[in-house]
């Protein structure tokens, strides 16, 4: 199996939304799984390429108490969120030892390093584009953050 094969084995599981594929040639073995929710899909395999479909997933038992009511949330309508421009982890400051780029109350400004965010061995600084005061930090240090996914609240000065 060489590279472009290979290449598109995995757009054909991106696109597809199984969980796992598995291919076994005479000397050549390859297997892709993703964290996706499983599906279904009857679609064409690109030519020479099998497929095994992964195992049918257990559902989790449903739970027997009754999650506890939710604190009121109060209105974030007049705060900025601040989103993730990228996938990767989440630092908030430069190292360990090192002090936060921000807390809770603290006031930033257009330029202002608000966070880090790893992505591929590459280290991200996340720069404020508005000025305001931060209200509420949405993630955890050193957590996975998703594209898009918001990072901060601030309230705009």
């Amino acid at each position: 199996m060489d590279i472009k094969q290979i290449q598109d084995l995995i757009r054909f599981v991106a696109k597809s939304g199984v969980n796992e594929v598995s291919i076994e040639q005479n000397d050549f073995k390859i297997t892709i799984k993703t964290n996706q929710v499983q599906t279904i899909v009857n679609a064409a395999v690109p030519e020479g390429l099998h497929y095994a479909p992964a195992p049918a997933a257990v559902p989790a038992p449903a739970p027997v108490a009754a999650a506890p009511a939710a604190e009121p949330v109060a209105d974030t309508s007049k705060f900025i969120v601040v989103k993730s421009p990228m996938i990767g982890t989440f630092y908030r400051s430069a190292s360990p030892d090192k002090p936060l780029f921000v807390n809770v109350g603290d006031e930033i400004k257009p330029g202002s390093v608000l966070c880090i965010i790893e992505a591929m061995k590459l280290f991200n600084e996340i720069e404020s584009e508005i000025s305001g005061r931060i209200v509420k930090i949405l993630v955890d240090n050193a957590s996975p953050v998703e594209y898009d996914q918001p990072l901060f609240l601030v309230e705009p000065a």
